[in-house]
């Protein structure tokens, strides 16, 4: 492990070496992109077909350009003799008339780009994320290692920077550590590196204690200084406790300083630590050695937790035992109180915390968690000698910094004051995306709301140090420092190059802040945000059933609940124009419904005589009910379907008794036994649903949920009055 500064800046010099030397113009991120949201997509019926087939076909022709000018002197092989041959015309009708089967089959899949698809965190593609990997993948570029990458890696840290400006993180700070980002397959792997990060980082410094104590090489060493709680000490003479609630900055300036302020050559320190370290010990024998006598570390996370982090635990030998979940409030982001409840047990137990996970935009319920009051929470424990590094998992929800974020890495445009998003995020909301650039690391997933094709997740560390405690290297394919690389960090072997030029080319064309992607998400937030209001409002005294969205009423200062229910009316009767042009409205707008675009809620029915139903049994029927009608069956006609949702079950395992009977009175079964409700779930990413040159698509949404509400109404019914 390096510095974290020095080896960043090191690799960016090489990496700027490497642009130096190539032919053209050097990439760069910088630009001030494009503003024109109806030319970013292929269009609910493809009206932008024909300009990406044009450019599709401009891509494969410059694949045959490049390959016929390197070497022209070069033999050919394929030659049209060849081509005229029986064996070579019968490859070529099988190859054709497979692909037409392929394609008639592919017409199975899901149709993500509809207005009626609401099921999963999918919609549309954007034309240069599309256009991006399908160009790189003629290529077939992998970013393992940069002698099989050398255009795609120097991309990858370009694009890296990026998400890292987007999420907060500070790339030119005078003091703060270098951040730095890297591509991953998805948000479970993001989610497991971080997590791997953290374990070494609390155990690391035990390895370099260790070492001092034992190993000559260091023992000019010795007197090294670090801070703890209790003021500053020489780290050999701390006891296991302090050692482990050392700041994360101090622990990941260790050997830096160990070459810097003692002379010993890194290589020197790197191999003395290397040997107590839980990377070569392995966590049995670590735990034998130096934990002995404390109990094992924990991690934190919501009972919103996505399962990436059991996984986790699973496969770093943490165990289920000690991932705690932490309930959750009333809006099903992470209660405060209950972890400052379980961190002092922790303090008292002297049980080290690996992390703290905060979800931003849970992927059920889209809440997002209090950063801000959870960084206040570690200072508070630091002063009680507790510490811990913090996470959090955008994976869904790190896009919508974008909707806060004001342009960057653009050209001076003198008097040009970007347009705001549609709809803004909620106060609460914008407080925890002005925090996140706080946190130590961040999950965040392009091919979520970046709207970038699959396999495409990013894992980005405050302190880009973090990131050389997980890292690894073959011989056969890495050459040293010679070379700019990302293959050598976190979980993954080989990866699609294609993925990160998908990334870069609709970064470049679709900048992350408010003119670019905030403009899409803003879009997509006023959708949700009108669906939320028709489902509050669409619900009639004469109607069988009622519909309660998980998110509460918001509460509006000097206004009552039935006055806020007014004005929810008032969102669902206006037009997009009209609200826009009313300030106050557009201000409510922003703070109803999720934090986010994903709207969770649930029916319940009515009773013959009008009142509604008490059993929670008979509602998570009621809904499962609804989904099967409203879901994918894989024997039934794609184009059969007039809406599709998805759905979960909220556990009060998970989520805690509060949250759990609050919603339950709402839905009316409080009084009923159990603790897990049925919800259904839209995942609204279509920025164009509520104005159609029809006018507002919500009201063939409500068309279509009333269909099914009545087909389902009758048959629970009819099962209920024979024994249901």
């Amino acid at each position: 492990m390096h510095g974290g500064r020095d080896n960043t800046t090191t690799e960016y010099a090489r990496a700027a070496a490497s642009l130096r030397t190539a032919a053209g113009s050097a990439p760069s991120m910088s630009g001030s992109g494009t503003r024109a949201l109806e030319a970013w997509f292929l269009g609910p019926k493809a009206e932008n077909a024909d300009l990406f087939e044009k450019l599709i076909a401009d891509a494969i022709r410059d694949q045959a350009h490049w390959r016929r000018n390197f070497h022209p002197d070069d033999p050919t092989h394929i030659t049209e003799e060849i081509k005229r041959s029986p064996a070579y015309l019968e490859a070529i009708g099988s190859l054709k008339d497979n692909h037409q089967s392929l394609l008639s089959f592919l017409k199975k899949s899901v149709p993500f780009f509809s207005m009626r698809y609401q099921g999963h965190m999918n919609w549309e593609l954007t034309l240069p994320a599309m256009l991006g990997y399908f160009s790189a993948m003629l290529y077939n570029p992998n970013n393992v290692a940069f002698e099989g990458s050398t255009a795609t890696t120097i991309l990858e840290l370009l694009v890296g920077d990026d998400i890292c400006r987007m999420l907060g993180y500070e790339i030119s700070g005078p003091d703060a550590p270098r951040p730095w980002g890297h591509i991953t397959c998805d948000g479970t792997v993001a989610n497991i590196e971080a997590v791997w990060a953290a374990r070494n980082v609390k155990l690391y410094p035990l390895a370099v204690q260790e070492a001092l104590r034992t190993d000559s090489s260091l023992a000019g060493a010795a007197g090294i200084e670090v801070a703890t709680s209790g003021g500053t000490r020489r780290l050999v003479d701390l006891d296991p406790w302090d050692v482990l609630n050392l700041r994360a900055d101090d622990v990941l300036a260790l050997p830096g300083r160990l070459q810097q302020e003692f002379g010993i050559p890194g290589e020197v320190v790197g191999k003395a630590i290397a040997k107590f370290s839980v990377q070569t010990l392995g966590l049995v024998e670590f735990h034998r050695r130096f934990l002995r006598d404390l109990p094992s570390p924990v991690l934190f996370v919501p009972g919103t937790k996505h399962y990436s982090f059991p996984k986790a635990a699973a496969l770093l030998g943490i165990g289920a035992e000690n991932l705690r979940d932490v309930p959750v409030d009333l809006e099903a982001r992470l209660d405060v109180n209950e972890l400052r409840k379980m961190l002092e047990t922790c303090l008292q137990e002297k049980r080290a915390v690996y992390t703290a996970v905060c979800v931003i935009g849970s992927t059920e319920e889209s809440a997002v968690d209090p950063v801000d009051k959870v960084l206040k929470l570690r200072d508070d424990m630091r002063f009680k000698g507790l510490d811990f590094v913090v996470h959090a998992d955008s994976a869904w929800g790190g896009y919508h910094a974008s909707v806060d974020r004001d342009d960057f890495d653009m050209p001076a445009r003198p008097g040009f004051v970007p347009p705001p998003p549609a709809m803004t995020l909620g106060k609460y909301v914008t407080r925890q995306f002005r925090q996140l650039g706080k946190v130590d690391s961040i999950t965040v997933d392009p091919h979520k709301s970046g709207y970038i094709p699959y396999p495409a997740g990013a894992l980005c560390y405050r302190n880009s140090a973090m990131r050389d405690l997980v890292s690894f290297s073959a011989p056969v394919v890495f050459h040293g420092d010679a070379e700019p690389t990302v293959g050598i960090y976190g979980v993954e072997g080989s990866k699609p190059g294609a993925a990160v030029a998908a990334v870069y080319l609709s970064h470049k064309v679709i900048r992350p802040s408010k003119s670019g992607y905030g403009k899409i998400i803003g879009q997509a937030l006023f959708s949700c945000r009108k669906l939320y209001a028709r489902l509050l409002s669409m619900a009639k005294d004469s109607d069988p059933f009622v519909v309660v969205p998980l998110n509460t009423l918001p509460k509006i200062n000097g206004k009552s609940s039935e006055e806020v229910r007014g004005l929810l009316r008032e969102v669902d009767s206006k037009t997009g124009q009209e609200i826009e042009a009313d300030r106050q409205l557009l201000a409510f707008m922003s703070e109803i419904g999720p934090d986010q675009n994903i709207l969770a809620y649930a029916f319940n029915l009515k009773n013959a005589d009008g009142t509604v139903n008490a059993s929670l049994d008979l509602c998570n029927r009621f809904n499962k009910s609804l989904y099967e009608r409203l879901s994918i069956d894989p024997g039934r006609d794609i184009y059969g379907y007039d809406l599709i949702v998805s759905t979960t079950d909220l556990d009060a395992e998970q989520y805690g008794n509060r949250f759990i009977d609050d919603y339950k009175n709402r839905l009316g079964v409080g009084a009923s036994s159990g603790g897990r409700i049925t919800v259904l779930r839209s995942v609204v990413m279509n920025p164009w649903l509520t104005d159609t040159p029809q006018g507002s698509f919500i009201d063939v949404l409500e068309n279509e949920f009333r269909k099914v509400l009545t087909e389902a109404v009758g048959t629970i019914r009819g099962s209920y009055t024979r024994g249901f």
